[in-house]
């Protein structure tokens, strides 16, 4: 069993800053590539960021140089720091992990249930 689960949102004014937390717990051998994914109600789940076990990292041209994301391997945690926020950036956030659960064992898709994340004056 893993176990993904998020922490950080909340409520913040246009042009403020968040830090979302994602820490994945269980039966973790390692995990490959971890993400942020967001959505809102009536619009398909979008990909946020990604970042490999090697630090190689992928975002959304909608966040590029606002959102920065990075991991702690010795924790199996992912952070998400939002800087310049809009109200656009409105939605659920969710972290998504590839887990090893063995050296051959491998959990594609891993979700944690999501953290709300509203940016409004």
């Amino acid at each position: 069993q893993v176990q993904l689960v998020e922490s950080g949102g909340g409520l913040v004014q246009p042009g403020g800053s968040l830090r979302l937390s994602c820490v994945a717990s269980g039966s973790i051998f390692s995990i490959d590539t971890m993400g942020w994914y967001r959505q809102v109600p009536g619009k398909q789940r979008e990909l946020v960021t990604t970042i490999t076990g090697g630090g190689t990292t992928n975002y959304a041209d909608s966040v590029k140089g606002r959102f920065t994301i990075s991991r702690d391997n010795a924790k199996n945690t992912v952070y998400l720091q939002m800087d310049s926020l809009k109200p656009d950036d409105t939605a659920v956030y969710y972290c998504n992990a590839r887990v090893r659960r063995t050296p051959s064992i491998v959990i594609d898709d891993c979700w944690g249930q999501g953290t709300q994340v509203t940016v409004s004056s």
